[in-house]
Formats: C-alpha cells, sequence, structure tokens
C-alpha cells in the first residue's frame, strides 16, 4: 500500500501541513535548541532532524493540538541521542589520549572505530536503559552477571533477561 494511501490526508495537504508546522514553530524550536546546545550549527541540524521525524509520520499531525510540545517532545529524543553520541566519542578520544603514541591508531582506524561505537550505539538505542547498561558492562567491560547485578541494584536472574534481550537485538538485527 502506498505511504499516501496510509494517511488520513491527502499528501498535499501532509505537505501543506507541514509546511505551516515549519514557517510557524521553526525559528521558535531553533532558539530552544541553541539555548540548550550553546550551538547555532547544532541547534539548525537538531531542528531539521526533528522536521524529518515529522515528515516521516505525517498521519501524526491532525491529532497534533499543541505544536511546540509535539516539536519539543521529538527535539528532546534528539538531543539525548546527541548527547549520548557525544559523551560516547569522548570516551573514545579519552581512551585514546590515554595511549602511548605508538599504540595509538591512525586517524582513518579512529574514524571507523567511531563510526563503529555509532552504529554500536544506534543499535543499542532499541534496549531499555537498564537493559543496554547491563549489556554494555558484560560484553564491553567484561563483568559477570553477580558482578553486574551488584553494580546495577538488580537480581542476577534479571541479568539473564537483560543479556537475553540484547541477544535477541544483535540477533534480529544481523
Amino acid at each position: 500500500m502506498p505511504a499516501a494511501a496510509c494517511s488520513p490526508l491527502p499528501p498535499s495537504a501532509t505537505a501543506d501541513s507541514v509546511q505551516a508546522l515549519y514557517e510557524a514553530h521553526h525559528g521558535w524550536l531553533v532558539a530552544l535548541l541553541r539555548r540548550r546546545l550553546q550551538c547555532r550549527d547544532g541547534a539548525a541540524d537538531l531542528a531539521h532532524d526533528t522536521f524529518v521525524r515529522v515528515l516521516q509520520k505525517p498521519e501524526a499531525l491532525p491529532a497534533v493540538r499543541e505544536p511546540r510540545a509535539y516539536l519539543t517532545t521529538i527535539a528532546r529524543g534528539l538531543l539525548c541521542d546527541h548527547w549520548r553520541r557525544r559523551s560516547l566519542e569522548q570516551a573514545w578520544l579519552d581512551t585514546l589520549a590515554a595511549l602511548p603514541d605508538e599504540l595509538a591508531p591512525s586517524p582513518e582506524d579512529t574514524l571507523a572505530i567511531l563510526q563503529t561505537l555509532q552504529q554500536l550505539d544506534d543499535l543499542l538505542s532499541h534496549l531499555a536503559p537498564k537493559a543496554r547498561e547491563v549489556f554494555v558492562l558484560s560484553q564491553l567491560q567484561g563483568l559477570g552477571y553477580a558482578q553486574i547485578a551488584q553494580q546495577v541494584g538488580v537480581s542476577e536472574r534479571s541479568v539473564k533477561r537483560y543479556m537475553a534481550q540484547g541477544f535477541e537485538l544483535c540477533l534480529a538485527l544481523a
């Protein structure tokens, strides 16, 4: 079934709705994101990404009663993703800085590793936060289930369940 057939509005009405939303709230959204990011270009990028998400779900527009709350919710999720990626990248750069020069990877290898970390982060973002934490502690830090249970504050049975969720996700997306 074509995408236009899934939308309760004809394609031109959907495009008009998105355009009206963009014209009315883009400047406000960029200003909001600029205050949070302290970066004009980053704010513009996240505002753009917010409207891309709106375009991906045009069927939601007719139900939107508070457009700024709707845009804020989308932007907040993108902002969380942005900060998580930055934190991951900074952790990698800190690790690199601690390595002796002879062990440091080349710039090409560094880029490849950062891209791989980004893909891994995107994959793990499909897990609930606690399940993601458990999976990372096991697979990247090599902790045993008992250690993870103690550190995270859950039972070993919960750790096993979270690990199963992580492995299922990896298998489903492989």
